[in-house]
């Protein structure tokens, strides 16, 4: 938001944010969401998310999991398992087929025009609690739109272990 404000952008203009914890992002994954928030002009910031292939993915709280309706757009974000297969997840012990899991990257594309006002929405409970700035949007009304990505997002940084896999990768 504050860049905005001193680099005066057009409030059309896109402006991505790569979260510090995803090093590994491939450089076509910021050309994909700034796109993907081009094309969707109900959309003040687009991102991106992968399906879910490995159950413990589902319940580890460092795995942001996201709920989307039917076109894409954001419903929940948290860090619990979403959506929750009351009928599944007490008796199977694999990923359920009937409806996919998804985790979402820490990637954004900003419309300037959202970002400019972002700091004006008073935060919320949800965000707060789960620690994920943007159920704030979600909460205050505005649209955010996903997309998979269309290649790997590479290894993100959400524990130490993942940091030394990380290091060795980046050596």
């Amino acid at each position: 938001a504050e860049v905005t404000a001193q680099r005066a952008f057009a409030d059309t203009d896109i402006i991505v944010n790569v979260q510090g914890d995803e090093p590994c992002l491939p450089a076509s994954l910021i050309n994909q969401v700034a796109f993907d928030l081009a094309e969707h002009s109900a959309a003040d910031i687009a991102t991106l998310y992968t399906k879910i292939t490995e159950e413990k993915q589902i319940f580890d709280p460092n795995a942001v999991k996201v709920v989307l309706d039917h076109q894409g757009y954001a419903l929940y974000f948290s860090r619990a398992p979403i959506p929750w297969m009351r009928d599944h997840f007490d008796k199977e012990s694999s990923l359920p087929t009937i409806l996919p899991h998804y985790r979402h990257i820490g990637l954004y594309g900003y419309r300037a025009s959202f970002l400019k006002h972002y700091a004006e929405l008073n935060p919320c409970v949800l965000e707060q609690e789960e620690s994920l700035e943007q159920l704030r949007a979600i909460f205050h009304g505005k649209k955010i739109h996903l997309t998979p990505a269309n290649i790997d997002p590479g290894h993100g940084v959400d524990t130490e272990q993942d940091l030394m896999v990380v290091r060795q990768l980046l050596a």
